[in-house]
Order: C-alpha cells, then structure tokens, then sequence
C-alpha cells in the first residue's frame, strides 16, 4: 500500500464506523485533534473519541478531498485535505466540513496513521 492508497484505505474504514476496520491503520503513539479542539492521544484515547462519533453520528458520509502532497517519503508522508461529512444526529440530519493535516509512517511495514489536526475552513 502506498500513502495514496492508505487514504482511500481510511476513508472507507471511516465509513464503516467501526473502530475495527479503523484500527488496523493507526499508528500505536496516534494523536488527533478534533475541529472542535479536543486532542485526543494514543490508540485507546483516539478509540473512544472515533467510537463516541461513531455512535453519535448515524449513517455517516464522509469524505476526503483535494490532498495536498506536503512530503512523500520512504517512512513517513504528510498531506493536507478538504473533509466533509453528513449523517444523522438525535433524529435530524447534520453536516459539517472543514480543512485537515495528516502525518504517515510506516510502522510494521505498513503505512499508518500518526497524527492528524482537523479544523474548520475560515468563512
């Protein structure tokens, strides 16, 4: 797999909302830090945040798009990209979208997640 592919890889574990199809693709020192600022750190940390969204969040749609290649290397790769999501909450439908940074490694041969900073899009 390579960073491209990782991509594709986690947009569709995200969809999923299973941390199980998720997991596999995070690095075990993962951090990442929602747009509404809470940071959340190490693999069980960032599994209770996923899965608190994952339970919230019903039928989610969410998407990555307009990646900008910052680095591509032999063991790490950083990117930054447009997101956006809907889905349902408490009934009624929600949306949101927003900017993001993301740093690969590779861990175990394998490109994972290490960290990623979401935030919202100025207006």
């Amino acid at each position: 797999m390579n960073p491209e592919e990782f991509i594709e890889s986690y947009e569709t574990a995200l969809g999923t909302q299973d941390w199980k199809a998720v997991e596999p693709l995070v690095s075990k020192n993962v951090s990442v830090t929602f747009s509404n600022g809470t940071i959340h750190i190490g693999k069980e940390n960032v599994q209770k945040a996923f899965e608190k969204n994952f339970s919230s969040i019903k039928n989610e749609k969410y998407a990555i798009e307009n990646i900008k290649w910052l680095v591509k290397d032999q063991k790490y790769a950083i990117y930054l990209f447009e997101f956006n999501w809907t889905g349902i909450i408490e009934g009624k439908s929600a949306s949101g979208n927003g900017i993001g940074t993301s740093v690969l490694i590779k861990e175990d041969f394998k490109w994972k997640l290490l960290t990623e900073h979401l935030g919202r899009k100025a207006d």
